[in-house]
């Protein structure tokens, strides 16, 4: 039984561009997860050369995960703009 009285706080998954190499994917992954951004880097690094799978990964994380400070991702501001 937990006894700790310290509230849970629920973390969301955010791009950091400003913290990025190219759009933040790796960056805000790695805040996420409570690892360093370098071993989240590497892991799509490792991913890319092995069987390319990092690539689409990346860019479905560019377009689905909002950036930090913003309500919306990319891909849901374009289908806002569709309908």
């Amino acid at each position: 039984m937990n006894t700790d009285s310290a509230p849970l706080t629920r973390h969301q998954l955010r791009r950091r561009p400003d913290h990025g190499m190219i759009a933040g994917v790796a960056a805000g992954l790695a805040e996420y997860l409570d690892v360093d951004a370098v071993a989240v880097r590497l892991a799509f690094v490792f991913l890319a050369l092995v069987g390319g799978i990092a690539v689409p990964l990346y860019l479905a994380g560019w377009l689905l995960v909002p950036a930090e400070g913003s309500s919306s991702s990319i891909a849901e501001d374009v289908f806002h703009q569709w309908v």
